[in-house]
């Protein structure tokens, strides 16, 4: 494990959210302050309105990060940018938005190094939201930086099938519409995430001899930074990303 530690590798920083652990998750000040920091990725999720546009949120649900409630598809744009999207996190955050994609991608113009982790999350209009998405994201000149992630397996073929894009999938018992074998879901992925419960150095070896860049979620603090460096992680994704901006510092300075 130590001489996986040691290589000379590119180590990659995701913003999960953006920068989940100190800021309301998915909101244009989450993105700013873990854009601010310096990762090299930014990820986010998409979701449709009642009227189709498209929002940054996570859950299929409102109750959990704003003061609304029901199905985030079941409201209007316009019933949505009434909620509080902050509050449930500290009071200093109270009046924060759910944003649409289109604000996101205005924030997004003033760091143009910056990776995007697009994830499209499962749902009856997933396809529509990914034709959607990279349309905008082709409009703004941002396609090229991105990778397309979602749990449902049957997404990530339709867009590697139909548009030829990076895309990130899960081990596949985290998948739904999963298919085994030769053509199946593993050989339409660029990378797979693992979560830290599965993460092993044998698991690591497999995917990467598939020729699948690996990465994890969530590496929070020193000890689960190392552990996944360790076992051959290269894209690092954190709720919290300093420990693993430090670690990387202080590997780049030691080689």
């Amino acid at each position: 494990m130590l001489e996986r530690l040691n290589n000379n590798r590119s180590i990659r920083v995701v913003g999960h959210r953006g920068f989940k652990a100190a800021y309301p998750e998915n909101t244009l000040l989450a993105f700013q302050k873990s854009l601010e920091m310096g990762v090299d990725v930014l990820e986010f999720d998409l979701r449709f309105t009642k009227d189709k546009v498209i929002v940054v949120i996570h859950d299929e649900t409102l109750e959990r990060t704003t003061d609304g409630s029901g199905q985030v598809n079941d409201h209007t744009l316009a019933e949505l940018k009434q909620l509080d999207a902050g509050g449930w996190f500290g009071k200093p955050f109270e009046g924060l938005q759910i944003p649409t994609f289109d604000e996101l991608c205005e924030l997004l113009a003033a760091y143009p190094e910056t990776l995007l982790n697009v994830e499209i999350k499962p749902s009856i209009h997933a396809k529509e939201i990914a034709d959607l998405t990279i349309i905008k994201l082709k409009e703004c000149g941002y396609l090229s930086r991105c990778v397309f992630t979602c749990f449902d397996a049957e997404i990530i073929t339709y867009i590697h099938d139909t548009y030829n894009l990076k895309t990130q999938g899960f081990p596949g018992e985290s998948m739904s519409n999963f298919v085994a074998g030769k053509d199946g879901t593993y050989s339409k992925m660029w990378s797979v995430g693992i979560s830290m419960k599965q993460l092993t150095p044998a698991l690591v070896d497999e995917f990467q001899n598939m020729g699948l860049l690996v990465g994890c979620y969530s590496t929070d603090n020193e000890k689960q930074v190392y552990y996944a460096l360790g076992c051959g992680v290269t894209l690092l994704t954190c709720n919290d990303p300093q420990p693993a901006m430090n670690i990387r510092k202080q590997m780049g300075s030691c080689n």
